[in-house]
């Protein structure tokens, strides 16, 4: 209670870091060289760093135990806080590339595990860059779950190769994503909406979701409201375009 009353980036009402302490640029570069440690391997990522209330030790031998869901450029972590209560037996990790932010959404996690024993243990958040590093972290068919909410546009056509969404990031996505696995992407950008799309069905080892499918997935209905970008979106009264593909086999 003392290090809320004298730390100004902690809010006295709510226990939970304040924002505007730590406000960044709304993208970065992901060709550029950033220096953070980076796992060799999936087997080296610090599971117990992470998530200590399921690996109270850092031996991590034969556990079954993984991430399975990963929001790509996670921003805040409002996804994953929602996220982490409707599936709380499930791992998962925000993976963003801006310090402050990731800074952010570190202390947001560790303040509500605080302020709610026995929830959010399920979540975290790394610095990293996803269109780079996927493979560390990630093994093959590990994961369920994709997210990538709003994602830098990248307007002008010399750019295109820092999408997050290309056809040949869509190989990685489909290395560590097992079968039946789901893609999440939306955006408030119409020409970046219908390239995302394109770039996925486009690919044989995706095919898109059924209207109905799409309707019984709780998780869809978190895309537009969960992040501060789509909330944003919403006060401003415009329009988001999704794509949500699962991860198929190809036929041969």
């Amino acid at each position: 209670m003392l290090e809320q009353e004298t730390n100004p980036t902690i809010s006295k009402s709510t226990g939970l870091p304040r924002k505007r302490f730590y406000r960044a640029r709304a993208h970065s570069n992901p060709l550029s060289d950033s220096h953070f440690p980076v796992p060799i391997s999936p087997s080296h990522v610090g599971y117990s760093l992470h998530y200590p209330h399921f690996f109270p030790s850092a031996d991590q031998v034969n556990c079954s135990k993984k991430i399975q869901f990963a929001d790509i450029g996670c921003g805040f972590g409002g996804l994953l806080i929602s996220l982490s209560t409707l599936f709380p037996e499930v791992l998962m990790i925000g993976m963003e590339l801006r310090d402050k932010v990731t800074e952010y959404v570190k202390e947001r996690i560790l303040a509500l595990r605080v302020s709610n024993p026995g929830q959010y243990q399920n979540v975290s958040v790394v610095r990293t860059n996803s269109m780079k590093y996927i493979p560390n972290y990630f093994e093959k068919g590990q994961l369920t779950k994709m997210f990538f909410l709003f994602p830098d546009p990248h307007f002008k056509e010399k750019n295109h190769r820092r999408r997050v969404i290309s056809p040949h990031l869509l190989d990685e996505y489909a290395y560590v994503l097992g079968v039946g696995g789901i893609i999440y992407t939306i955006t408030d950008v119409e020409e970046l909406g219908d390239w995302m799309r394109s770039c996925l069905e486009n690919h044989p080892m995706f095919e898109a979701l059924t209207k109905e499918e799409l309707e019984a997935d709780p998780v869809v209905k978190l895309l537009s409201s969960a992040t501060e970008e789509g909330q944003k979106v919403a006060r401003n009264g415009g329009q988001t375009f999704q794509a949500v593909f699962r991860r198929t086999v190809p036929t041969s």
